[in-house]
């Protein structure tokens, strides 16, 4: 059985009718033009803003638990990062509601450690994105779905970060979903790919096949030349 299985999905004049399933132990970037409806599927499957269609996560529909069965099951990292309460940064984790040994980990894989006691609101937006990242991840969910996740880390915690999940999904057996906008680290990452378009799904599938196929210049207006992409012509 796939881990998440949504048919029908939609949200007015943001997203159309549309359909995804997700494996366990798999990563899969969503890209898209801004305005595409990147984030309104994201929301979508998160029950966020009321969504139409059938969703089930594990069998599970997740509209209907309350806040700890639902932090096991799936979590939304938004693309804001503007976080002004005046936590510290392991209070604002341990709103995640995962336990002691689980924030204790992330931690120290997130190298957080020395900044636990900062304020959050203190923080630069690279910083505090490490701290949100780590809020999501903290009940250990079955499906996690990432706003963006990369945006405001510098190269090396894009990597890292990235490095991270993608040893999440395929060591524990948990699905990754996330929003990017950098081709190169779905080229990297990916396991699948899922372009959209106008508030739909326009393409989904082996993502070399995908980034090297018709749909990349046809939806973003560019293309790989020389082992770099330009504008298309």
């Amino acid at each position: 059985m796939s881990l998440l299985t949504a048919t029908g999905l939609a949200m007015p004049h943001r997203l159309q009718e549309s359909a995804l399933t997700l494996e366990g132990g798999t990563l899969t970037c969503l890209v898209g033009p801004n305005g595409s409806g990147k984030t309104s599927l994201l929301h979508a499957i998160a029950g966020i803003g009321s969504p139409e269609g059938a969703i089930r996560i594990d069998g599970v529909d997740p509209r209907g638990l309350g806040p700890m069965q639902r932090q096991k099951l799936l979590t939304f990292l938004p693309a804001s990062r503007d976080v002004k309460w005046p936590l510290s940064a392991l209070d604002l984790i341990a709103l995640g509601g995962g336990s002691a040994e689980a924030i204790d980990r992330l931690l120290g894989d997130l190298d957080l450690r020395e900044m636990a006691e900062r304020r959050v609101d203190r923080m630069s937006t690279g910083e505090r994105s490490r701290v949100l990242i780590a809020r999501a991840l903290a009940a250990e969910p079955r499906l996690m779905l990432l706003d963006e996740p990369v945006a405001n880390l510098d190269p090396l915690w894009q990597l890292r970060l990235m490095d991270y999940l993608r040893a999440l999904a395929h060591s524990k057996g948990r699905a990754v979903l996330l929003a990017v906008h950098d081709l190169e680290l779905v080229r990297l990452y990916a396991d699948r790919l899922v372009i959209m378009e106008r508030g739909r799904i326009a393409a989904d599938g082996d993502p070399s096949n995908l980034l090297d196929g018709p749909h990349i210049p046809a939806i973003f207006g560019i293309e790989r030349h020389e082992g770099r992409w330009r504008p298309a012509v």
